[in-house]
């Protein structure tokens, strides 16, 4: 921008390469069409009529050129009014009086762009993909996903970031409410506090976000761009208004210097002059009765005195400003001279001026340099100047020698006279010895003005008798500042009828005492106060031929007023011009003084040229007069309707603000605030019109896509509301009958934009932006439905319309989502049921991240209205039930697919406190319930059909388990997390549904290595795993209704304990048949089948804890029940085995039984072995029937623990067995006790019984069962028959119930 105090020579090129540009039209000429735009005058006469152009154009040709010569005329009317808008509006800039720029708006947020909203999703994008250098966790990741998925690809954010109502902290604010949650439900870690994470995860936010961009760099431009936004200079304020209004630079330069906007105290004549034409114009509305039509005619009289004392308020304000330093006198009473109708004229002695109130403060600088012409005195003597103003202290300069005398030294004085005397004397030390002063060489005395010149200059000294030199000068110069409440000062002749009544020079000051009050003073030398004083009130001046008779004055101009003239003379053509100019500005009148010689050039036709005398300002003015800018500079501001000019300006910041780099939602910046502000209070723009107009000028860009703040429309709504109503918020009591037509207009028109956004409130408010928008909108929904600013509206009336546009909202919401998913209505095409349910269920998962949506960013918006967002959700729900009941009807009723699309529903529905047994709800319930039921009925005769079919084909064959050690992983092809349970099997008797066949159970391929020990039978854990499922199944349902799941529960638990039931009696009874088929002697081994019978007892125990045990303890008789069976099961079962045992063993005592004393075969079998012993090596009769039980014991002992699951069994078995084959041994001892043992049958019982109770020790049987009296009994018989046979037979060859070294060995 060109600086508006630029040199002559600087803007004289710009002016003259314009100049021929800026033409007014010509009266009759035809304008030329072709002409650009970019003309920045007036538009040049056309060439003349061509005689080659057809005499009768068509039709469609004149009209072209007519409409193009319309519009070139429209343009030019605009940019007129553009221009002498910018006029006004550079004053309002230039002299503030009413206004300031204010400080405590909110600060606006750079808005993101289209770009930088692409931008942003690249730098997402890049994080997701792996590509920057950010290290973060899993959960930071999920976050990032879910935020650049959810918000950042929103068609509602690129919508909403297109009208300019996202800023970077929005984005940053929606981030950090998306993290709050997902770090409040993160675990809780010793030593790391949840805010650390949250801060952590901001951090990194910010850091993609910014990207590679220097952090410094985009501090900078933020710094930068909130100064601009919190106060501006007035240079900045006029670029602005240029490109607000399409001004140039060399326009706003001419304009800039003509108005004279660098004078303030133009500037302020300027105002006093505007103010004092307002109160005529309020005096000419009075006498024509020409008012504008008010809403009652009482108010006519109110709107006079309303504008007249708008007027006063804005001469008070401009009283207020300040004038001078020292001025304190200031008019009790306000008056102009040219306004008698509101000013009691009988009071004007109290304020007339007394020449005690005028007071002026001078500052002197003198300056010393040096001395010239001293001669007479020795080279080295010393010499020095004082200086004094009188009245004042003395100052003195420095010593110098007299064959130099220069100091250059500065003395600063103050005074109050405006012709002070300064005296400087030169003096050099006397060199007598009873001299006491020093000796004065010369002096000079001095009577310098604010108008002297400020360089140095040489005056002749009055020399001293003692001073032989005559011819001494001093080079020195005064500088005398001009005070500001001093606007001119110099010598005039004046003659007056009441003062300087003789034709005299006096030396004049012209002083403003306050705003509206200025003096002509006359001063003599030395003297404070004025000699005479003229007051300039009610004058007016102009300028005046020469007067004869009158010697002395060559340039003439005269104060004139009733009654009174004072003739003033200058002594040149320039003093005049700004004596004059000085005076108009004082006087506040409406003529504007032309100086003869600008007159002479007006009428001269491009003849003489203008006097090169005329001061600056008079040569600008003439340049602007030339470029065609006279006529906005001079235009009278009264005649004016400001209220379609600010209108006009207002409409245009507007455009000039929403198309800024701020995301200010309609919000004008500071500096946009203090000029409108005070265009209105200089101009007398009614504040009701001001805010109609901006609130019609925010309604159509709202209506067009802008985001407007609601907050801001409340203010201007509520301010014309009660200006409407008569609450004075301006203090105006008059009501014009446009402002209340328009008002009803704006309030209508209001009305229907706020529903409509209401009925759009995720798309107009996305994800809560603006934040707090959407709560504003409703609270001034309800301030527009008010019928006056008094009476509340009734708060059902408010109900019923948030209900209806909620309604509307449901409807559009779900319109919305079925087209982002794109289902269609599959007209004339066959749609499968799947496709169907898979569309139904993408459809739900869309309708519950909406609901949450409104929960988590609208509901604090809706909080006064809680039932009416309840009900929005419900209606919400009732369009999607119909397209899920659609959807629902088609399945087939042999499919359960549908259930994952119940537990997706559910599983939000029961957690919502408003929604939970809602009508939808309710509605789901009643839909699914039956299929519950029927799939239940279904399982359990599948089930049943299983374990009769199972258990008659099973092999026993022990099956890796599936339900101790399932982990804990994602099966494929199942969606939503939810177990699968397998289809059932063939058609159930009394069922007329084609079932699908249940597939036999086996074990996926991918758990085949994470099993170590083997269990029960595939029967067996195929009934458990689908118990278990159909129960996971049941139990994630999560059933609402509490007395249908207790009945669920019920009847699942009573369903395992019937098949559990029937399990463990298949499996005893299978037992019992094995163990009865398998062999009674020493060769019995214990099979795996046998041990896979123990596990499945188990596991039904295992199982029924679980599956069949209720929840309250009144009900728990399904486990107790099959506990039992089970307990008893098993008793049996160890009974027979153990019984299976002792037959065992009795069939080894039974061999040896045929070696009793006294039987043939004993007696035939002792010899054979004796005789044969003598020629041959006869093994040992009966060592191989000891060795084969001890075998068989062992093995059955290893089989058993290694195959059987269940410590407890074990030991029971273990304890039992040992108990009853002791037992059986004892009693065959006691049946022979009157019997001597055969030697062999001696040495067989012996190694069994060490055998056995060795093993049975080392099994874990307790001491107390192994050394039972039956034992003792058993032990003490055997040592006693080997002491017998040690004698009888001479020894036992070893064999021994003594414990020996060796004999362990030998065992092992």
């Amino acid at each position: 921008m060109l600086d508006p105090s630029s040199s002559e020579e600087e803007s004289d090129g710009i002016v003259e390469e314009e100049s021929k540009e800026v033409m007014a039209p010509q009266a009759g000429s035809r304008i030329s069409p072709s002409r650009t735009s970019e003309s920045s005058g007036g538009l040049a006469p056309s060439s003349s009529r061509s005689s080659a152009r057809p005499t009768s154009p068509s039709p469609s040709a004149a009209s072209e050129e007519k409409e193009d010569l319309e519009k070139l005329q429209r343009d030019e009317e605009e940019r007129k009014k553009k221009l002498q808008l910018y006029v006004f509006v550079m004053r309002c800039i230039a002299y503030p009086f009413n206004a300031k720029q204010p400080t405590d708006m909110a600060r606006r947020q750079q808005k993101i762009t289209k770009q930088q909203l692409q931008q942003t999703k690249d730098r997402f994008q890049a994080f997701l993909n792996g590509d920057t250098q950010i290290v973060a966790d899993e959960a930071f990741i999920n976050a990032v996903q879910s935020y650049y998925e959810v918000f950042l690809k929103s068609d509602r954010v690129a919508k909403m970031v297109q009208s300019g109502g996202f800023s970077a902290s929005d984005f940053r604010d929606v981030f950090k409410r998306h993290i709050e949650k997902r770090v409040r439900s993160l675990p809780e870690i010793d030593g790391l506090s949840k805010e650390t994470v949250l801060s952590s995860w901001m951090a990194k936010f910010d850091t993609i976000y910014r990207g590679d961009e220097d952090p410094r760099k985009a501090q900078q431009r933020m710094t930068a761009s909130a100064a601009s936004e919190l106060i501006l200079s007035k240079d900045q304020l006029y670029e602005m208004f240029q490109n607000i209004l399409g001004i140039k630079k060399f326009e706003h330069q001419l304009l800039y210097q003509a108005c004279q906007l660098d004078n303030l105290d133009e500037q302020a004549a300027q105002i006093r002059r505007e103010l004092d034409g307002r109160l005529q114009m309020a005096d000419q509305i009075a006498r024509g009765g020409k008012f504008p039509k008010f809403v009652s005619k009482d108010m006519e009289a109110m709107y006079i005195e309303e504008l007249k004392s708008s007027v006063n308020q804005l001469m008070a304000n401009l009283e207020s400003m300040p004038v001078s330093k020292g001025g304190e006198f200031k008019l009790q009473k306000l008056k102009r001279g040219h306004n008698t109708s509101i000013i009691d004229m009988g009071q004007e002695d109290e304020n007339t001026l007394s020449k005690s109130d005028v007071v002026l403060s001078f500052t002197l600088e003198v300056v010393i340099m040096e001395v010239q012409g001293l001669k007479s005195l020795a080279p080295n003597r010393i010499v020095y100047c004082t200086m004094e103003v009188e009245g004042g202290e003395k100052l003195q300069t420095d010593q110098a020698e007299a064959s130099k005398p220069t100091w250059g030294t500065q003395g600063d004085f103050t005074t109050t006279h405006p012709l002070p005397g300064v005296k400087v004397k030169l003096f050099t030390e006397s060199t007598g010895v009873l001299a006491l002063e020093d000796k004065e060489l010369g002096r000079v005395v001095l009577h310098p003005t604010p108008n002297s010149p400020k360089q140095s200059e040489l005056h002749k000294m009055t020399v001293t008798k003692a001073c032989p030199d005559q011819d001494l000068k001093i080079k020195l110069a005064i500088r005398m500042d001009k005070p500001q409440n001093m606007k001119h000062c110099g010598y005039l002749w004046a003659f007056g009828k009441n003062v300087w009544k003789r034709w005299k020079k006096r030396f004049f000051v012209l002083v403003q005492v306050s705003q509206y009050t200025f003096a002509m003073c006359s001063y003599r030398e030395k003297k404070s106060e004025p000699q005479e004083l003229l007051q300039l009130d009610g004058y007016t001046v102009d300028y005046s031929d020469p007067q004869p008779g009158l010697d002395g004055g060559r340039a003439f101009f005269n104060a004139v007023k009733e009654g009174d003239t004072v003739i003033f003379a200058s002594d040149d053509e320039q003093d005049r011009i700004l004596w004059v100019q000085a005076m108009y500005r004082a006087t506040g009148q409406s003529h504007k003084p032309v100086p003869p010689t600008q007159v002479q050039k007006l009428n001269s036709k491009g003849g003489a040229s203008a006097q090169m005398d005329a001061p600056i300002s008079q040569f600008y003015a003439d340049r602007a007069q030339k470029h065609g800018m006279d006529e906005f500079i001079s235009a009278n501001p009264c005649s004016f309707d400001h209220a379609s000019l600010f209108e006009m300006v207002q409409r245009l910041t507007l455009d000039h603000r929403l198309n800024d780099t701020f995301c200010c939602l309609g919000w004008f910046s500071p500096g946009q605030v203090f000029v409108l502000d005070e265009y209105c209070a200089r101009n007398g723009v009614r504040g009701c019109h001001r805010h109609l107009c901006y609130l019609r000028d925010l309604l159509e860009r709202a209506e067009n896509g802008a985001i407007i703040d609601p907050t801001l429309l409340h203010y201007s709504f509520a301010f014309c509301a009660s200006h409407v109503h008569g609450n004075r918020p301006d203090g105006l009591s008059t009501v014009k009958v446009d402002e209340k037509e328009r008002f009803e207009d704006i309030k209508e028109r209001l009305r229907v934009i706020l529903e409509n956004q209401i009925v759009n409130f995720r798309y107009c408010f996305p994800f809560g932006r603006p934040e707090g928008a959407l709560k504003a909108t409703l609270s001034l929904l309800e301030r527009v439905l008010m019928k006056d600013i008094v009476t509340p509206v009734p708060p059902e009336e408010v109900k019923g319309v948030i209900r209806k546009c909620l309604e509307q909202a449901a409807q559009l919401n779900y319109e919305r989502i079925k087209e982002y998913a794109k289902i269609e209505e599959n007209v004339g095409r066959l749609v499968t049921p799947a496709k169907k349910l898979e569309e139904t269920i993408r459809l739900a998962e869309l309708v519950i991240e909406v609901l949450q949506q409104n929960q988590e960013h609208h509901a604090e918006a809706f909080a006064w209205w809680t039932d009416l967002m309840v009900e929005h959700a419900e209606n919400f729900l009732a369009l999607y039930a119909i397209d899920m009941d659609a959807a629902l009807e088609i399945q087939s009723p042999e499919s359960w697919d549908s259930f994952p699309l119940f537990q997706l529903l559910n599983d939000f529905l029961r957690t919502d406190y408003h929604l939970c047994n809602g009508k939808f709800h309710k509605h789901l319930q009643d839909l699914y319930a039956p299929l519950v039921v029927r799939y239940v009925d279904l399982m359990e005769s599948s089930i049943a059909q299983s374990i009769h079919k199972g258990f008659e084909r099973e092999s026993w064959e022990p099956v890796k388990s599936l339900t101790s050690n399932l982990p804990n992983v994602n099966l494929p092809n199942v969606n939503l997390q939810i177990p699968k349970v397998p289809n059932l099997p063939v058609p159930v008797a009394g069922l007329s549904v084609n079932l699908p066949q249940m597939p036999s159970f086996s074990t996926p391929s991918w758990m085949a290595a994470i099993y170590d020990s083997d269990n029960g039978s595939g029967t067996s854990e195929d009934l458990f795993w689908k118990l278990d499922a159909l129960q996971t199944f049941i139990r994630d349902l999560h059933w609402p209704e509490e007395e249908f799941a207790k009945h669920l529960e019920s009847r699942i638990k009573l369903m395992s304990s019937n098949m559990i039931e029937n399990c463990v009696k298949r499996t005893r009874m299978a037992f019992e048949s094995k163990l009865a088929k398998s062999s009674k002697s020493t060769d019995f081994r214990i099979s795996p089948t046998l041990c896979t019978m123990f596990n499945v007892m188990v596991d039904a125990k295992d199982q029924s804890a679980k599956l069949c045990a209720m929840e309250l303890g009144q009900e728990k008789q399904f486990h107790s029940q099959i506990d039992d069976l089970i307990e008893e099961s098993v008793r049996d079962m160890i009974q027979l085995l153990v019984a299976k045992f002792v037959a065992i063993l009795e069939g080894v005592l039974a061999k040896i039984s045929r070696y009793d004393e006294g039987t043939l075969f004993s007696s035939f079998l002792s010899f054979t072995v004796k005789a044969a012993s003598k020629y041959v090596d006869v093994p040992k009769p009966g060592m191989d029937v000891a060795d084969g039980y001890v075998t068989f014991v062992r093995h059955s002992q290893d089989m058993l623990r290694d195959k059987v699951n269940e410590e407890v069994y074990i030991e029971r078995l273990f304890d039992q067995w040992y108990t009853a084959t002791m037992n059986l041994l004892g009693t065959w001892l006691t049946e022979r006790m009157d019997q001597q043992l055969h030697v062999y049958q001696l040495k067989i019982l012996i190694r069994i019984t060490k055998k056995k109770y060795r093993d049975f020790r080392l099994q874990g049987v307790l001491d107390s069962t192994l050394n039972s009296k039956m034992y003792d009994t058993v032990r003490n018989r055997l040592t006693l028959e080997e002491a017998t046979a040690s004698v009888r037979e001479g020894g036992m060859q070893g064999i021994s119930m003594k414990d020996s070294d060796e004999e362990d060995e030998e065992d092992d």
